[in-house]
């Protein structure tokens, strides 16, 4: 239960970021670095447990259905990256403080910080596939939208990052669809105790090629490195947490975790060390051609999970214990490094070395913690960095996939951090080394160094007591490969290649810096393919495509969106009344005065079609709604009649909205006018047809039986419509409800609609009438939602009603309604929360989403989720009406939103 709590903390501090903001201005980053301390704190008490080889476990059903749980599991692995996310996420949020002006903090930075922080914690403890992949998604959303923070900068970078992340999510989806098949289950440690079903299995190469597309994606891996150097247009805080602890980490713990299912795999190997080690290669080039400190530490997170993914390659226990161990490292140098360059570009107002110099002697603190930090990730000792490159050296160097293939990854990993300590190097001596050309800088206030601090001094004191992290890495080595001997971790392992690896990189890398002017130009001249360059073309390509294919579609006449559906509707339901074959007879021979209502709606149709006039246009149209709820309440379906009637009345007003003021007289049909008819009368058979042939011939489905007989027993309603829509179904009307806010929010962010207004009406009949009317209408909204469980009603039929009555005062007083109450936003947002709060709530007690229950004798969740889509719905309604209501020349007041 721990574990829950721990999400619920993290989801709850969240929620009450803006809250916090407000009181607290930028300080409230502060009070959320607390609570991810607490977090950790939390997580880690658990370490005992899982340090003794056992794991702390919770769940509860979700989709029994489909055997999905929301189950949570806390091991070795999953407490190293959980840890990692939350004390580096402390960390930044308590740089935000001083970063952050108070106008920024009250925007939405701290608040998806915190998102970000629970999504991947929720993500390492997820223990259900299904689980597992609703968190990645949501640290894509929550990267895109941080990256989004920095304006109009960002639309490409974001956009980037976006379609490249959203694919690797696409890829993960598939594979845990073939996973839950290969094995049955979508517990993640019952797949991942059963190797041998996966692998036997005939979606294994599959499952494979998109877990590694879903790692390779997130962690930014050659060919799909590009995305993460342009998200660095973000804040600082923004990129270190990204870079350091989050989004990317979220690709190399996805590996980790499959390692059981595929370590040793030499096809799995061969892929992850070949494209580990190329992007470690490209990345620390690219990342020594920079001049901007930002890109160069961008680049170097490319080089540095191309390491990762090398040695998690490798598939070995002191690959894997590596891969743990450098994760940490990386986390502490990266993040410090990217929060001092932030100091550097606060204070100076630049981040380019040719513009920097002499820095050491007006900020010898932040000198001396970029110091520290790069020398970590240049792996010099006695840094914890130097540890993790050592042993990224040992288990690149036992990769078998062929005889040759350690020596060769070796030799890789030694360039690619060769040139790692060359541009540390450069970061160091270009910002911080040579004369003095801004006397007046000074350090920045203790506070906004101390959050750097703190991590570059952690790096330092790690690096000689790393035996102290020894426990943790042998239990998460265990588990990322169960039944393997993991190795001592220990700070010195006397002359052993790994060392005489380090001597090379050191000796290099000076060598390169010493060099660096010939260096940079050699560099400068090399043509290196241009990663965003090449989306964005792509990408314009694409939509290029789009727009010829759908060319037709924009054209301002109705045949040409039309004509290619109907076509097709007439051509399929040809073919399919020519090969039905012999139909069942018809159970109900129906009733002979049915068609009387077929020869009023024919009349009607006909008329509609023959209208000269806009309002006898409209007044037909409705009359075929009309004839048709008639049918509906012939047939027996009450609910259905009652909406269908509401919607055309409540169309009806709108429709008067909008056509008043406008021509009287409908534009005289065009030369085209008898292929039309033909065709609509075609479609019109087809569609008649169909009807005949494929409905009134079968009893009642097992489906429809079972509603009848159990709903009342189930859910405690006698109303069995309502009762598939708000308890069997309510997923369903709860995801159509947030389409219906979607919409809502659409037409409040589009603004006042463009059409023709007259002058407010002179109908004093109407407006009397409206006032009469409206209070009995809002009363009778009430009623029917209040009995819509057991009687015909509910909350889309009673919205629809309230809905009428406003959209009638509208058109009676030629005034928008603006009544705090009927503001769209409270609205959705009221509703929203009601109708999520009561589908959740049954979590809480380990029942299902969407469980029936009481709230109190005579308040059931079925009516409280009624009443937030009844609000969602009216939403919809005012907004249309609204945006239909506001006069030319007149701006709609912003408040009344």
């Amino acid at each position: 239960m721990s574990l829950l709590v721990c999400l619920a903390v993290l989801g709850g501090l969240a929620a009450c970021a803006p809250l916090l903001t407000r009181a607290l201005g930028r300080n409230a980053g502060y009070a959320l670095a607390a609570g991810f301390l607490a977090v950790a704190g939390v997580l880690a008490a658990h370490a005992p447990v899982v340090l003794a080889d056992r794991t702390v476990d919770w769940d509860v059903e979700w989709i029994p259905e489909l055997g999905v749980s929301l189950a949570l599991r806390l091991d070795g692995v999953s407490l190293v990256f959980s840890l990692v996310a939350l004390v580096v996420g402390a960390l930044v949020m308590a740089y935000c403080c001083r970063y952050l002006s108070d106008t920024a903090a009250r925007g939405p930075v701290y608040p998806l910080l915190t998102l970000f922080a629970a999504a991947m914690v929720g993500l390492v403890l997820a223990d259900d596939l299904v689980l597992l992949y609703v968190f990645w998604e949501i640290t894509t959303l929550c990267s895109f939208a941080l990256v989004s923070t920095a304006g109009a900068k960002a639309a490409g970078p974001g956009r980037h990052a976006l379609v490249v992340t959203v694919v690797g999510g696409l890829a993960l989806l598939v594979a845990v669809v073939l996973l839950t098949l290969a094995t049955g289950t979508t517990r993640l440690s019952a797949v991942l105790a059963d190797p041998a079903a996966v692998l036997d299995s005939p979606y294994a190469v599959a499952i494979a090629a998109c877990v590694a597309v879903a790692a390779f994606t997130k962690s930014a891996q050659f060919p799909f490195q590009s995305w993460l150097p342009g998200a660095m247009v973000a804040m600082t805080p923004v990129s270190a947490y990204l870079h350091a602890a989050t989004m990317v980490k979220a690709g190399i713990y996805l590996l980790v975790r499959m390692s059981p299912l595929f370590a040793g795999q030499t096809a799995w190997s061969a892929v992850l060390v070949t494209v580990g080690l190329t992007t470690a290669l490209l990345g620390a080039v690219q990342a020594l051609r920079e001049h901007d400190l930002k890109a160069m530490l961008a680049r170097s997170t490319v080089s540095q999970l191309g390491l990762l993914v090398a040695v998690i390659g490798v598939g070995t226990a002191t690959a894997l214990a590596a891969a743990l161990l450098h994760t940490m490292a990386h986390a502490l140098f990266k993040a410090t490094l990217f929060m001092l360059v932030g100091i550097v570009d606060k204070e100076t107002g630049s981040r380019d070395i040719r513009e920097l110099s002499g820095l050491r002697k007006v900020m010898p603190w932040t000198a001396a913690a970029t110091a520290v930090a790069a020398l970590s990730m240049a792996g010099v000792p006695p840094m914890l960095g130097f540890v993790s490159k050592e042993y990224l050296f040992m288990g690149l160097l036992s990769a078998d996939v062929t005889p040759w293939a350690g020596p060769v990854a070796g030799a890789v990993a030694v360039t690619a951090s060769a040139l790692t300590f060359a541009y540390g190097a450069r970061i160091v001596w270009g910002a911080f080394g040579g004369p003095v050309e801004q006397p007046d800088l000074y350090e920045p206030a203790p506070a906004f160094l101390a959050p750097a601090a703190v991590a570059a001094v952690v790096g330092v004191v790690a690096g000689p007591a790393v035996s102290l992290l020894d426990p943790v890495i042998d239990s998460a080595t265990t588990d990322a490969l169960p039944g393997s001997t993991p190795p001592s971790v220990y700070a010195w392992h006397g002359l052993s290649p790994e060392l005489a690896m380090s001597a090379i990189t050191v000796a290099v890398g000076l060598v390169l810096f010493w060099q660096r002017d010939r260096v940079d130009g050699a560099l400068q001249r090399l043509r290196l393919p241009d990663g965003p360059a090449l989306f964005t073309r792509g990408h314009d390509t694409l939509l290029a495509l789009g727009g010829r294919v759908g060319a037709p579609d924009r054209s301002p006449s109705l045949a040409a969106h039309l004509a290619r559906p109907l076509v097709a509707v007439v051509g399929l339901g040809s073919v399919g009344l020519a090969t039905v074959g012999a139909l069942p007879a018809r159970v109900d021979a129906g009733d002979p005065g049915r068609w009387l209502v077929v020869g009023l709606l024919a009349a009607a149709v006909l008329g509609a079609v023959l209208a000269t006039r806009t309002v006898a246009l409209v007044a037909l149209v409705g009359v075929v709604g009309l004839v048709v709820a008639l049918w509906l309440l012939l047939s027996g379906s009450l609910d259905v009649a009652i909406t269908l009637l509401l919607v055309e009345v409540l169309t009806a007003v709108v429709l008067v909205l909008v056509l008043r003021g406008g021509p009287r007289r409908l534009p005289s049909p065009g030369p085209r006018r008898w292929p039309t008819a033909v065709l609509a009368v075609a479609v019109g058979l087809v569609a008649a047809g169909a009807t005949a042939a494929l409905t009134g011939r079968r009893e009642l489905s097992a489906a429809g039986t079972f509603f009848l007989d159990r709903a009342e027993e189930l859910t405690g309603g006698t109303n069995v419509v309502n009762t598939v829509l708000v308890d069997f179904r309510g997923l369903d009307t709860l995801l159509e409800s947030v389409v219906v806010g979607v919409a809502a929010l659409g037409l409040l962010l589009l603004g006042t609609a463009t059409v023709p207004h007259p002058t407010d009406t002179d109908d004093v009949l109407l407006r009397v009438g409206t006032r009469l009317l409206a209070p009995g209408m809002l009363l009778l909204s009430a009623w029917l939602l209040w009995r819509g469980h057991d009687e015909p009603g509910g909350g889309f039929i009673s919205a629809l009603v309230a809905g009428i009555a406003v959209a009638l005062r509208q058109l009676a007083s030629g005034t928008v309604p603006t009544s705090r109450w009927l503001r769209p936003r409270v609205l959705l947002g009221v509703g929203a929360v009601l109708s999520v709060g009561v589908g959740v709530a049954p979590l809480a007690v380990g029942d299902a989403l969407l469980t029936p229950f009481y709230l109190l004798p005579f308040l059931s969740s079925a009516l409280v989720f009624d009443v937030g889509v009844w609000l969602m719905v009216l939403a919809l309604v005012v907004a249309v009406v609204q945006a239909l209501g506001a006069r030319p020349g007149h701006e709609r007041d912003p408040a009344a939103a």
